[in-house]
């Protein structure tokens, strides 16, 4: 998984996501209980993978669901779904489950076959956020460090040195435009930029950030 490509983030701070999918299942009352933990870059993609698990388990009768899509406190990248449960008692649990847990680009799907009996309001909220809760247990995690987008011009000759300085400070090169001066685009750790920019001083170069 090559998370730079998909994901540049404004915010400096570090934050865990999902290194790895994770899998938690469990029989209540004869209702069995698929949850599923992904890694998502954002919203879209968290609702492709939740119509893929639909597809996946065609004959369940609920797929409830609940995602950070960003950053762990933007709340702008926060979704959830009851799918025909009873309001409030899937969807989110599910999501609350997920912020206490302080991780970012998670997606968790719990699908249900139900056993025809009923749980109740307080089962409910249990089971699913429960379902998350233990999957999120035996889900692996890693620090992800946002990067921030900028560009350099510089010379010709210049280049070499210019790519092997963004390297020292970990920044990811994005593309290189070749006209009568050189335009390297470039992310970057936030942290990094300051030390970078001291770098490429001796080469009267700045370091500018794009929006």
């Amino acid at each position: 998984m090559h998370l730079s490509n998909d994901v540049i983030d404004m915010n400096p701070t570090p934050y865990s996501i999902p290194a790895k999918s994770a899998e938690f299942v469990e029989e209540i009352k004869k209702s069995r209980f698929i949850t599923e933990l992904h890694y998502v870059a954002n919203n879209e993609q968290a609702k492709q993978k939740i119509a893929e698990i639909k597809q996946q388990h065609p004959t369940a009768r609920h797929h409830c669901s609940a995602f950070v899509a960003g950053p762990p406190h933007d709340g702008q990248q926060y979704g959830f779904s009851d799918d025909g449960e009873p309001s409030g008692t899937a969807g989110k649990p599910m999501l609350a489950t997920l912020q206490g847990s302080g991780l970012g680009h998670i997606l968790a799907v719990t699908t249900r076959y139900s056993g025809g009996i009923k749980l109740g309001t307080g089962g409910l909220v249990k089971a699913y956020g429960g379902g998350v809760k233990q999957a999120l247990e035996r889900l692996e995690s890693k620090i992800f460090v946002p990067k921030s987008q900028f560009k350099i011009q510089c010379q010709y000759g210049e280049v070499d040195q210019v790519n092997f300085l963004i390297k020292q400070f970990e920044g990811e090169l994005i593309t290189t435009n070749y006209q009568d001066s050189v335009e390297i685009h470039l992310a970057l750790p936030q942290m990094n930029s300051d030390n970078l920019e001291q770098s490429l001083q001796p080469l009267q170069l700045l370091l500018i950030p794009l929006d």
